[in-house]
Order: structure tokens, then C-alpha cells, then sequence
């Protein structure tokens, strides 16, 4: 059995954090308004943050320290701070379109996960598009997040092609990183998910319909409902408890009451 050649490091110097830039802009296709510039990879670094990257170590020269050729995937995260307590926003993941479906982007958080509690951080967030169906299930299923809080039109319209001309609404993921609810979710053991009051759905064909002029109008209107949806169980204090795909391939959102962990008295 050959051994996995992805390796996954923080990633070093001026080309590196470079080489980010250019993988977001080849993932999302973003435009100059868009692209996060490698001042902010810098920076994320220089306060807290995180810049973590998969690199490929089977590509000709590559392994050392300081190669961005071989990048094929990167996190990056900016700190934070709420109710007193430090955080990590995780803003951007991305993996190179040829390595998808190898478990990499899982691999990439877990990295973060591991970086984050070695320095007392115990919470992470981040948002995601709940028209994604992949991305649903892994953030819910795979790292047990949990969401709470909707936000309409996160960025604006995008120049990304990936993002059509449909509104950035997302969903924020909270992961607790070292509660019993996420050991469980990344141990593969069951976790009690509390009684399951409200399911909203995702069409499989979700992906297809974004990208057809045609079909933008019925994908307004999914995006519309579901965000009512959402809204409304929040406002009656629900989170998302869960996620699963169902034999059609459809995306299933499941709400639930959830407690957040208690965590340690801040010390003054």
C-alpha cells in the first residue's frame, strides 16, 4: 500500500501564501473585488491566524519548506474574539479541483482543529452556502458543526462562477472542538442528536439549476423559502443537529434543540 503524498503543514513564506491566491482565484474564478491578496495571508499569520496547506509531495521537487508549486489545497483563518473568549473565523478553504473527493478539505480542518486546541482555542466558525450539498454534509455529518444563525447575502453578489448571480446567503458553522458532540462526529460513533423538529431540503439538482439561466428563477425561489425556513427556527431558538443525503441525492438540513457545552470560567 503506497503511502499518502499529501502532506499537511502550515504554510511559509512570500510564494506560499502566493500560491493561495492563486488557487482561490483558480477554485472560485473570483474577480479583482473579490480575491483575498496575499497582505491578508500575511497578516492572518502575523496576529493569531492560521494558514494551513495540503501540499502534493509525489510532484517533481516538492516537499520542502517554501515550495508553492506543489500546493494543492489550503485554510486559512483569522482570530476573534466573542463574549470574551478567543476564537478562529476559518474564512477560506480550497482544494485544488483535480485532488477533490481524497478527503483533503477534512484533513485540512482537522489540522486547524488540532493547531487551535494546542493553543487553548476552543471554538471555531466559519460560514457556509446552504445550497452546497458536499459541503453541508461535511461540515454537519463529518465535523459535527452545529448552525445557528443565518446570514442573507453574506458578501454580495460574487464574481464568483460558482456563485451565479444567486445571493451569498450562509449558514455558520460552530464547531466546538473538543466537546463530547464533535469527538463523537470525528470518532465515526454515533451521537445522540436530540429529537429532530423540523427538516428543510435541498434538491439534488441544485448545482445544475444555479448554472442554467433558465432555471435561476426556480433557484430564487428554493434559496427564499429555505432562508424563511431558517430564519424561523432560530428565531425559536433550533439548530441544525444534523445532515444527511437521501437516496435521491437531496440534502437533508435536521433541527433540533442543542445545548452549547459549558466551557471554563475566563480567567481575569
Amino acid at each position: 500500500m503506497s503511502l499518502d503524498p499529501i502532506l499537511i503543514r502550515p504554510c511559509s513564506g512570500f510564494e506560499e501564501l502566493g500560491a493561495c491566491v492563486q488557487l482561490q482565484v483558480e477554485v472560485w474564478g473570483y474577480g479583482d473585488r473579490d480575491v483575498v491578496p496575499r497582505r491578508v495571508f500575511i497578516v492572518s499569520k502575523s496576529i493569531g491566524g492560521q494558514v494551513m496547506g495540503a501540499f502534493d509531495t509525489s510532484l517533481p521537487g516538492a516537499g520542502s519548506e517554501g515550495d508553492p508549486d506543489s500546493l494543492v489545497g489550503f485554510a486559512m483563518a483569522l482570530p476573534g474574539i466573542a463574549q470574551g473568549r478567543p476564537y478562529l473565523h476559518s474564512h477560506m478553504l480550497a482544494v485544488n479541483p483535480d485532488y477533490r473527493n481524497r478527503g483533503i478539505g477534512r484533513r485540512l480542518k482537522l489540522f486547524q482543529r488540532d493547531e487551535a486546541l494546542a493553543r487553548g482555542i476552543r471554538r471555531m466558525e466559519w460560514t457556509f452556502d446552504p445550497l452546497e450539498i458536499k459541503n453541508s454534509f461535511l461540515n454537519v455529518a463529518k465535523l459535527g458543526a452545529v448552525v445557528r444563525r443565518y446570514a442573507p447575502n453574506f458578501y454580495g453578489v460574487s464574481s464568483s462562477r460558482l456563485h451565479g448571480q444567486v445571493p451569498t446567503d450562509r449558514l455558520y458553522a460552530e464547531w466546538w472542538l473538543d466537546s463530547d458532540w464533535v469527538c463523537s462526529a470525528l470518532g465515526g460513533e454515533p451521537v445522540a442528536v436530540p429529537a429532530v423538529e423540523l427538516e428543510i431540503s435541498v434538491p439534488h439538482q441544485i448545482t445544475q439549476w444555479r448554472h442554467s439561466p433558465a432555471d435561476l428563477e426556480r433557484v430564487f425561489d428554493i434559496q427564499t423559502r429555505n432562508r424563511e425556513r431558517f430564519q424561523q427556527a432560530f428565531a425559536n431558538r433550533l439548530a441544525v443537529v444534523g445532515f444527511r443525503i437521501d437516496a435521491e441525492g437531496n440534502g437533508i438540513f435536521e433541527l433540533g434543540q442543542w445545548q452549547q457545552p459549558e466551557l471554563p470560567v475566563a480567567q481575569p
